[in-house]
């Protein structure tokens, strides 16, 4: 029998967040999150996120023993200002065993119910900065520090307990090498004088800080248009900025900016962390920031997170202006490999702006949905 308890104690969110550590103990391919960070992440008066927005952490046993977990959320910004009524869940994990997934999915189910909701969908974060979607190929790929990893029978639990798809996101890699300059270089210099823009480079993550709203906004617009799509807050733009520019390489964030010092595009690449993450297993002492520095100056592969611009630069060629000082970053680092974030399959634009570097499909993810 299967017994549900929500994790509404430190002691409780730890034990939610260690479940994957024994589920995955064996799997080569798995990452873990950062403990401290998971913990912040769930923190509801640390983490903003929960000013417009409320998520329950419920934990399955089975004779004592931790068998699932799921976190069952609601976005109020979605539901109230977008009016898209719809119960979220995520950080959804498992044993092989249908009465597990069924009995946490019925808890979702009956909060939705009872918010008034419409329908369900997951797995996703409270955010759209958050991971997504349930891995259906690519398990033998090591994950990422950004994106959930699952074992292939995730699949048949959320079929058998009558989900259907709702959206497809691929996951693509190519070669730093495949960045030639001929494809970009006589291009940016053209779009450049064109248009009177300039890029941005940095040395030092102090020199980002006083454009990081500035790149936020532009990626609440340059995001709008897609679906699900729901903006950043402005205490989400303060708390993204401090949890996510440490991590990243300043020289891997390019801007380009116009003739008025208007932001109209940006770019962010991270440093791979998975193999450091994987051995430091989720603790950042006594030597787990340390082995983090390392691969944050060190690493060969690289992650491409973000890209924005402008509504009115689309389709302009722009990115033409940052993907050649990329180039020049990846040459000077001797970057190996670059990956891409999970992308809409329905994202015609992107598949446009990656098409020269031939890009390879390695993983597909999938979000599920169900009528309440």
């Amino acid at each position: 029998m299967v017994q549900l308890k929500e994790a509404t104690t430190k002691t409780d969110l730890k034990r939610f967040i260690k479940f994957p550590f024994s589920l995955y103990k064996d799997c080569p391919y798995w990452v873990p999150p950062l403990i401290s960070d998971e913990l912040e992440t769930f923190d509801k008066k640390r983490n903003p996120n929960f000013k417009k927005a409320e998520a329950w952490f419920y934990l399955a046993y089975r004779e004592n023993q931790i068998v699932g977990r799921v976190m069952a959320i609601i976005n109020w910004v979605e539901v109230k200002e977008q009016k898209v009524a719809k119960m979220r869940f995520g950080w959804f994990d498992f044993i092989d065993d249908l009465e597990v997934s069924k009995s946490l999915l019925d808890k979702v189910t009956s909060i939705g119910r009872e918010k008034g909701l419409n329908f369900m969908e997951g797995p996703v974060g409270i955010t759209n900065l958050d991971k997504v979607g349930v891995l259906i190929e690519g398990f033998d790929h090591i994950g990422t520090m950004i994106t959930w990893y699952n074992y292939a029978y995730y699949k048949k639990h959320y079929e058998a307990f009558g989900l259907v798809k709702q959206k497809e996101y691929l996951e693509n890699k190519f070669p730093a090498s495949n960045t030639k300059p001929e494809y970009f270089e006589k291009a940016q210099l053209l779009i450049k004088k064109r248009y009177s823009l300039r890029e941005m480079n940095f040395s030092s993550t102090k020199e980002i800080m006083p454009w990081a709203d500035q790149m936020f906004d532009l990626f609440n617009e340059s995001y709008v248009k897609l679906s699900s799509f729901v903006p950043l807050t402005k205490a989400q733009k303060i708390y993204f900025k401090t949890k996510y520019l440490r991590l990243i390489n300043p020289e891997y964030i390019k801007f380009v900016i116009d003739k008025d010092d208007e932001l109209v595009a940006f770019a962010i690449v991270m440093p791979s962390f998975a193999k450091t993450l994987r051995r430091i297993k989720g603790k950042l002492f006594p030597f787990g920031f340390l082995h983090l520095l390392h691969a944050k100056k060190n690493s060969k592969d690289v992650i491409f997170y973000l890209i924005g611009v402008h509504p009115e630069y689309q389709k302009k060629g722009v990115t033409a202006i940052i993907m050649s000082q990329f180039h020049k970053v990846f040459q000077e680092k001797k970057i190996e490999n670059c990956y891409r974030t999970p992308e809409l399959e329905e994202n015609k634009d992107i598949k446009q702006l990656w098409k020269h570097f031939d890009p390879v499909i390695y993983k597909r993810r999938r979000t599920y949905k169900k009528a309440l």
